[in-house]
């Protein structure tokens, strides 16, 4: 009994001390669990270049230069986000440079096969270090930013210029729809009519008008299908150049070079064999002139010495 006051001060001070330890470790657990790390100094993270355990410091998150330059795809325009509640006419226009244009051009219809659309168009030409190829794909709209970053990843190619365009046909899309529903409610009143006429007259009025009406259901039809079918997927026009050759070794500007200066010399000795070969194409055409008149005026002249002798 005598101890008893001394052993409950130590238990209240044990169980002080436990509870200031849960605390303080509190912070820390729930870091882990933000991050999905379970055990103690599994993500240590870096602050002024120096790094500790979890509860000591936060990711850093990632500069605005660095997320513009991830955004923006290189030299590829790829658009963030579209809204899907819109219905978008999705194109895009890439031009490339590859070292083997044909072979980036299987490579880029690899690319829109597996992600489920197709190969519109295809071109190459050209043989040897001048090939080129030009094709269109079509992907699903749902897919198209993938598309257009599988397109940049292609190997041996850089992107030189890019542009994507989007023209929304919502509410095109809704007023078809509108008209084409009123259509359908106006061929479902000729119908209850027609099947109520009984005389010849009646029934081929309202069959003339039937039809007129089913024709603008086709037509509307066909519109909304078109529409469905250009926003379900969505065109990627690719060009492809070769890179262009490198010059071999430096040239630095205004080193002397022997081989322009004999350039120069031949280019000038061309241009002197043609205006010698014109003089005397002119001489050929015009020479006989001179000659005529000088005849002329030495026939004038013996005819004066002819008369003074007489």
């Amino acid at each position: 009994m005598r101890f008893a006051p001394i052993a409950l001060a130590a238990i209240a001070i044990l169980a002080a001390a436990c509870a200031g330890s849960a605390a303080t470790s509190a912070p820390a657990d729930q870091i882990r669990t933000a991050y999905g790390q379970s055990q103690p100094g599994a993500f240590a993270a870096t602050t002024s270049g120096q790094s500790g355990p979890v509860g000591a410091a936060v990711p850093q998150p990632a500069s605005p230069a660095d997320a513009q330059k991830a955004q923006a795809g290189g030299n590829l325009a790829i658009p963030a986000a579209f809204d899907p509640d819109r219905m978008l006419i999705l194109t895009a226009s890439i031009a490339m440079q590859g070292k083997d244009p044909w072979a980036a051009a299987d490579r880029a219809q690899a690319v829109a096969v597996g992600l489920g659309g197709d190969v519109v168009g295809l071109s190459q030409s050209g043989k040897g270090d001048a090939k080129t190829a030009n094709l269109t794909l079509r992907v699903p709209s749902a897919r198209f930013t993938e598309a257009l970053r599988q397109l940049r990843d292609l190997s041996d190619t850089e992107v030189v210029s890019s542009s994507v365009d989007g023209k929304d046909v919502t509410e095109q899309f809704v007023d078809l729809d509108a008209r084409l529903k009123a259509k359908q409610a106006e061929e479902s009143r000729y119908l209850s009519l027609l099947a109520r006429a009984d005389k010849i007259d009646d029934i081929l009025k309202i069959d003339q008008s039937l039809a007129q009406v089913r024709t603008q259901i086709e037509q509307l039809t066909g519109q909304l299908n078109s529409i469905k079918q250009r926003t379900a997927f969505s065109t990627i026009t690719v060009s492809i150049t070769p890179v262009p050759l490198s010059p071999i070794g430096p040239d630095p500007k205004g080193a002397y070079d022997p081989s322009k200066t004999v350039q120069a010399a031949i280019a000038t000795l061309a241009v002197l064999f043609r205006v010698v070969a014109d003089l005397a194409i002119w001489g050929l055409v015009f020479g006989w002139i001179p000659l005529v008149i000088l005849a002329g005026a030495l026939f004038v002249q013996r005819g004066r010495r002819v008369t003074t002798a007489v």
